[in-house]
């Protein structure tokens, strides 16, 4: 018996000794997973935003995301130079979505192989097919039309086509920036998707000796060129009307805003040009999920809504009601060729307006 007790005591021992280390792997095994579980709440929480977009004008929009789902944002915010940046960044990125102001950067980011294939069918089913990537690289999410503005005094028409100013008729009549920028590139791409590349180089020639001044500043100015007689016609986006109309600070805008009548371009056939704001999941998002779910609250109803009212842009989505204002200007019937399709031309349109020298202005 005795034999046996002293085993009995060693068993005894031994119990507690590996009730010890049990208890000890159990308790680093709860703290790794609570530290895990931490981490995991932590890259869930928040979502990293590289922004082309002015932050007044999508805090909103993310103020409301916050409020929803508890997900913090953080933004950075640039003028240029962020798609190079993520490209630099590489794996080591913290951007989990780009956000743009046009088609050329969102084109631009997907062939710099710095996002990543989205295939969700939240959005996918809010947002139309001809304003999303085909591979679901990005997703267009306001759209601006651009459109003509027209002198009330001197303009008696009140429809146009883009085709209608390489008329002779506008000779020295036309203000407008320069070719180059993203804006008229994506127009002038547009105009080679409908018509083909001569026909194009023709009516961008046509529209060089209508210019009544070589092309310089920004859309505003155009319209304030109409404003002060020294064209007739100003090539512009929608967007630009509201932020004169609306303008405070520089209550000479609302003079310039009120000099002209909005007209949309092909109205009567194809439809008016029109650009988009956009977003793209980056290829190394750290916090994708955060991400996806700012990608779906931002093409849903609320999202959209708040485009439409505060931004005083239209939404992607023809179902979504626009702001008083937007509504005051006309009905936009959107040209329905497919951005995508009509981004593959931007190369060619660059090239067509270096080739007919429209920068340099007419007569040159």
């Amino acid at each position: 018996m005795t034999k046996i007790g002293k085993p009995a005591r060693f068993g005894a021992r031994f119990s507690k000794i590996t009730g010890a280390v049990a208890t000890y792997i159990m308790t680093l095994t709860l703290l790794t997973l609570t530290l895990t579980m931490a981490s995991n709440a932590q890259a869930t929480t928040e979502v990293n935003i590289y922004s082309y977009r002015q932050p007044y004008l999508i805090e909103p929009l993310l103020k409301e995301f916050t409020a929803d789902t508890g997900i913090k944002t953080n933004i950075i915010f640039a003028k240029k130079g962020l798609i190079e940046r993520m490209n630099a960044e590489g794996r080591n990125s913290p951007a989990d979505i780009l956000l743009t102001t046009d088609i050329g950067r969102l084109t631009g980011a997907k062939s710099k192989g710095i996002t990543a294939a989205l295939d969700d069918a939240a959005i996918n089913a809010e947002i139309p097919a001809s304003y999303r990537d085909a591979e679901g690289h990005w997703f267009g999410l306001t759209r601006r039309g651009r459109i003509v503005f027209a002198s009330r005094d001197r303009v008696s028409d009140n429809s146009i086509s883009y085709e209608d100013l390489a008329d002779p008729k506008w000779r020295g009549r036309i203000c407008v920036r320069s070719a180059h920028h993203v804006y008229n590139i994506a127009l002038i791409a547009s105009m080679i998707a409908h018509h083909g590349e001569a026909q194009a180089e023709k009516w961008l020639r046509g529209l060089k000796e209508n210019l009544a001044r070589k092309p310089s500043g920004n859309d505003r100015a155009q319209i304030k060129g109409v404003y002060s007689g020294e064209c007739d016609l100003a090539i512009g986006n929608t967007y630009y009307m509201a932020k004169m109309q609306l303008n405070e600070k520089k209550p000479e805008q609302k003079k310039w805003a009120a000099s002209v009548k909005l007209l949309f371009p092909n109205a009567e056939n194809r439809g008016t040009h029109v650009n988009i704001s956009g977003m793209a999941l980056a290829k190394h998002a750290p916090n994708r999920e955060s991400a996806v779910k700012l990608m779906r609250f931002l093409s849903g109803d609320k999202a959209q809504k708040i485009y439409a009212s505060v931004n005083h842009e239209y939404p992607v989505r023809d179902n979504v009601p626009l702001s008083k204002l937007i509504a005051s200007w006309g009905d936009l019937k959107a040209d329905t060729l497919a951005l995508g399709d009509i981004a593959k031309y931007r190369k060619l349109a660059s090239e067509l307006v270096d080739k007919v020298g429209f920068n340099s202005g007419p007569n040159s």
